[in-house]
């Protein structure tokens, strides 16, 4: 389990802030030393965590108007619910989870679900400030351990849609490398691509297929990522020469001027996830619509939504 994950799951009362603080400043140690946020834990180590103040207020005061709004918001996005899960239709913009100057975000906003037991939902993955789509949320303590081991293992089967520029020639193909942040200290860093071995490099594998094009300029890209690293699909997108549209960070295709009506903002979205029910077993298979920039891009160059995803038949592993 990654080290910040850690903090959240054992003090969910300490805002991520402060978790992400902790760690950077060198107050939590493992087996002695200073780790990064993203550092994973192996049994065995030993965790030395500092005083912490739970008893302090969290990143807002506790607003009853306010709660109802983010209450009635968040259910407008709900795909699926049950007493254990649901799952959100997140907007293109809105945060995970906070971090420096981000005040509105979904973890924050859950804290207006919280039930009559006094138990609030809480994150079980994450996705991108500018990805759309399905976000899982768990409802109690069992369902959040259950689905996180999902994630962990890689069993829980996403498929993500993207546009990008160019087409591969190769329509259907998979995409191995090692990544590792630009800035290993900044949480929203740039990822490049590294060799095995070097500093902070971790494996990412990602399965993709082209489902249709617009005149050799633009591809609808389905993605199937099999690991999960930070912004792993913009970077692997953008590796093979084909980047996302509208990706800040990684879009670096000289002289490429946006098609008319298209707007300059990130198109991808997690388009459908497939994860055991925590308690039953049984396959939830939920999919989320494009959001409103991506539906009038696919509208413009006439992409049907219900176009054959031959990601589907690609590999798990």
């Amino acid at each position: 389990m990654r080290i910040d994950r850690f903090l959240t799951t054992r003090f969910p009362q300490l805002p991520f802030t402060r978790v992400q603080t902790i760690v950077r400043k060198g107050e939590l140690r493992v087996d002695g030393k200073r780790v990064k946020p993203n550092d994973r834990l192996a049994p065995g180590m030993s965790v030395r965590i500092p005083p912490l103040k739970l008893d302090q207020p969290t990143e807002r005061p506790r607003n009853p108007a306010r709660e109802a709004d983010d209450a009635e918001f968040l259910r407008s996005l709900i795909l699926y619910e049950d007493a254990d899960m649901m799952i959100l239709n997140k907007p293109f913009g809105l945060a995970v989870q906070g971090g420096s100057g981000t005040v509105r975000h979904v973890d924050g906003m859950l804290e207006a679900l919280t039930d009559k037991h006094g138990q609030k939902p809480r994150l079980v993955h994450r996705l991108d400030k500018d990805t759309a789509g399905c976000l899982i949320v768990a409802k109690t303590r069992l369902a959040a351990a259950t689905l996180a081991k999902s994630f962990r293992s890689r069993s829980a089967r996403k498929i993500y849609w993207a546009l990008a520029a160019g087409v591969p020639r190769t329509r259907q193909g998979r995409v191995s490398t090692y990544l590792a942040k630009d800035e290993p200290t900044d949480a929203d860093a740039r990822m490049k691509v590294v060799k095995h071995g070097d500093d902070g490099a971790t494996h990412a594998l990602t399965y993709y297929a082209v489902v249709d094009q617009a005149a050799q300029k633009l591809a609808w890209l389905s993605l199937k990522p099999v690991t999960g690293r930070t912004h792993q699909l913009r970077a692997h997108a953008a590796h093979i020469g084909h980047p996302i549209v509208g990706d800040p960070k990684y879009f670096d295709v000289e002289n490429w001027e946006l098609p008319g009506g298209i707007q300059n903002r990130l198109h991808l979205l997690a388009r459908r996830i497939v994860i055991s029910h925590p308690r039953t077993g049984v396959p939830i298979d939920v999919s989320a619509p494009l959001p409103p920039h991506m539906a009038q891009s696919w509208n413009l160059l006439g992409f049907e939504t219900g176009h054959y995803d031959p990601i589907v038949e690609a590999p798990e592993s």
